[in-house]
């Protein structure tokens, strides 16, 4: 028998919360319900979950700070519910670590789909295995970065920005096409962003060893590319 998906469902409004749980079992996956971010804590160090939907306006705890410490225990997909002028918590979110988001009120069919993207982008990562840019190497089984031999630190996005890069080897990225895929098509901050988490990838991938992989196309974006 094929294993049911688990969700974890983070939302403090019980109304809600019911419905969404009816609705996510009609589609056949198994779901779990906190109604504050202690309580969301404490499940998902207990779970083995497939994906978090966390709506950000929680008490007790912060979907921002919920957020911050999965990222420290777990790649799980996170889905973040915001209300429509929470910009600001947006980007937050996603800096933190978050996958996705959804504004509030949003359909189910939206949710639906956001879910089954997200898990269907966790599966294509499960089967991929390694990937090399010269002594560069990169574990998608493990999420787990080595180069020169040595275990590379590195966040949720330099880790992202970094496979995007590499499995887009010796192709110029353009800056918009980058944060497409990083930030999502709604991001509304600044694209200086972007240059910020090259610099630090440059600083961990590229600054303690001879060969720079990582360079600059002016004008345009960026590559990485194998060098002799």
């Amino acid at each position: 028998m094929e294993k049911k998906e688990k969700i974890l469902i983070v939302e403090d409004d019980i109304k809600i919360s019911r419905i969404i749980e009816l609705q996510l079992k009609h589609e056949g996956y198994n779901t779990d319900i906190a109604f504050d971010g202690i309580e969301a804590i404490k499940k998902i160090e207990n779970n083995n979950y497939d994906l978090i939907l966390l709506d950000l306006m929680i008490p007790k705890m912060s979907g921002i700070e919920v957020c911050q410490r999965t990222r420290e225990i777990s790649d799980v997909p996170i889905i973040m519910v915001t209300a429509k002028d929470e910009i600001d918590d947006k980007v937050k979110g996603l800096d933190m670590g978050a996958d996705d988001y959804l504004t509030k009120p949003f359909e189910f069919k939206e949710l639906s789909a956001r879910i089954r993207a997200n898990l269907r982008k966790v599966r294509k990562e499960k089967n991929k295995e390694i990937v090399k840019v010269n002594d560069l190497i990169l574990n998608k089984d493990t999420f787990e970065v080595f180069r020169g031999g040595k275990k590379l630190d590195l966040s949720r996005t330099e880790y992202d920005l970094l496979y995007l890069l590499m499995e887009n080897k010796g192709i110029v990225l353009t800056r918009e096409k980058i944060l497409n895929k990083i930030w999502g098509y709604d991001y509304y901050g600044s694209d200086n962003i972007l240059d910020v988490y090259i610099k630090y990838l440059r600083d961990k991938v590229d600054k303690p060893f001879d060969k720079k992989l990582i360079q600059t196309v002016r004008g345009v974006g960026y590559i990485i590319k194998e060098v002799d």
